[in-house]
């Protein structure tokens, strides 16, 4: 999301204050090429990492493509324990939409973006505040969990794709086991899946 505030226009001078994702390009800075690719390559990258927060919650499972590249490094260690995987794209998707497609809604809100550059690959950190929501008959049908998003990312032909996702939880709340019951619900062939790679 991009805020633009009008100033007095000045001579050699950018007459906006432009605010992308936690980046700040103030009006006294010179109007060059090499600032705006930094402005939009912040702003693509942003975009970017929302997206994958959207797709999850739509269960937008074809805009994948959009998001990721062929091969993505996993880290869900901080909530689920285990080794940190790599896998190729449609391992991941596949994954995420057995447990998410079993639950009555998600929301992943994420915020504070902040966007380190280097050339053609980038990282970006950001608060998330996942909710999941399952009616069941065997307790509280909410699990939230609060913590933030390590994204890498590349440059490619096609724009800013996310390579690798590291999720570090900060805290939960409510229950758990509806993130199993959620797999217990789709059909058999999906819940062979490990449930250490379920996506929040």
């Amino acid at each position: 999301m991009s805020t633009a505030l009008s100033m007095r226009p000045r001579k050699g001078r950018i007459d906006t204050i432009t605010f992308t994702g936690g980046f700040l390009v103030p009006d006294t800075a010179p109007p060059d090429t090499d600032s705006l690719s930094v402005l939009c390559d912040h702003a693509s990258i942003v975009k970017t990492c929302t997206l994958m927060a959207r797709m999850a919650d739509r269960q937008d499972w074809a805009a994948s493509e959009e998001i990721f590249t062929e091969e993505v490094d996993l880290d869900y260690t901080s909530l689920n324990g285990g080794e940190p995987l790599q896998l190729p794209r449609q391992s991941v998707i596949a994954g995420w939409s057995a447990v998410l497609g079993g639950l009555d809604a998600t929301q992943h809100l994420v915020g504070n973006h902040l966007v380190t550059l280097n050339g053609d690959t980038a990282e970006c950190t950001a608060s998330v505040l996942a909710t999941h929501i399952l009616e069941n008959e065997q307790g509280d049908p909410v699990w939230t969990v609060g913590g933030h998003y390590l994204y890498s990312l590349v440059r490619t032909a096609e724009g800013w794709r996310i390579s690798g996702l590291k999720m570090t939880a900060d805290w939960t709340t409510g229950n758990r086991e509806i993130m199993v019951l959620a797999i217990e619900n789709q059909p058999q062939h999906v819940t062979e899946w490990k449930h250490e790679n379920s996506p929040t």
